[in-house]
C-alpha cells in the first residue's frame, strides 16, 4: 500500500480539494505505540483500495501540529491510531484504535466513490 506522508497545512488544503473528486483516507499513526502499529498492519492487510483512493499518513509524534490541525478542521477528537475518510471536503467517517477495519472502510468507500 502506498502512503503519502502528510506533513503540512498546504498538503492538507490540497487533500481537501482532492476529496471533492474522490474520497481520501487519512491514517493518524504513532510509531511509538504498539496499538497503532497493530491497527496499521491490520488495516493494510484488509483494505483492498479497489477505487484507488489517496491514502495519507500522519506521524502524530513528529508532525503533531498537522495532526491537531486535522482534528480541528474536520471536527473530530484527536486520537491515535485514528482513521478518517474525507469526501467532498468533510470527514464522513472516523474511528480509532481497535475499531479500525480496512474491509469495513472499503465498503464505505465503494458507496461514496
Amino acid at each position: 500500500m502506498e502512503w503519502i506522508s502528510l506533513k503540512d497545512k498546504q498538503q492538507l488544503e490540497e487533500l481537501v480539494a482532492l476529496s471533492q473528486q474522490k474520497p481520501v483516507v487519512i491514517f493518524k499513526n504513532s510509531n511509538r505505540c504498539y496499538i497503532s502499529k497493530f491497527a496499521l498492519k491490520n488495516f493494510q492487510a484488509s483494505f483492498d483500495n479497489s477505487k484507488q483512493v489517496l491514502c495519507y499518513m500522519v506521524d502524530v509524534v513528529a508532525d503533531r501540529p498537522i495532526s491537531l490541525a486535522i482534528a480541528d478542521l474536520f471536527k473530530v477528537e484527536h486520537q491515535s491510531p485514528q482513521i478518517l475518510l474525507i469526501a467532498e471536503g468533510k470527514s464522513v467517517f472516523s474511528t480509532s484504535h481497535e475499531n479500525i477495519d480496512g474491509a469495513a472502510l472499503e465498503k464505505l468507500v465503494l458507496t461514496i466513490a
